[in-house]
């Protein structure tokens, strides 16, 4: 019963941060900063989220690592999505295969 009750609870925190700013703030916000900063906010809470996977995900940090550098520089020569991340998902497979038969 009591799981039930956890997520009736978890439904109800979700819905009210976001329904409460919903109906509080009708008028547009003016504040130029305050709109910047809602703006990005989306984008660094993504890079919060998934960076540290991109690190931890593999068996080795390194192979990790050499993938979000090779995203990175994609990213800035404005490589599609979908190159930017084959590439990087293939540089994480040829990286760890290398570490792997370098390691036997």
């Amino acid at each position: 019963m009591s799981i039930y009750l956890y997520i009736l609870a978890m439904a109800a925190t979700t819905y009210l941060i976001r329904a409460i700013p919903l109906t509080l703030l009708k008028k547009p916000i003016r504040s130029r900063f305050l709109r910047s900063f809602l703006h990005y906010v989306p984008t660094a809470c993504l890079t919060a989220m998934t960076f540290p996977a991109i690190l931890y995900a593999a068996d080795h940090m390194i192979s990790g690592v050499v993938a979000l550098l090779v995203g990175v520089l994609l990213a800035l020569k404005k490589k599609s999505l979908i190159v930017v991340a084959l590439a990087s998902s293939a540089t994480v497979f040829a990286a760890e295969q290398l570490i792997g038969f370098l390691c036997r």
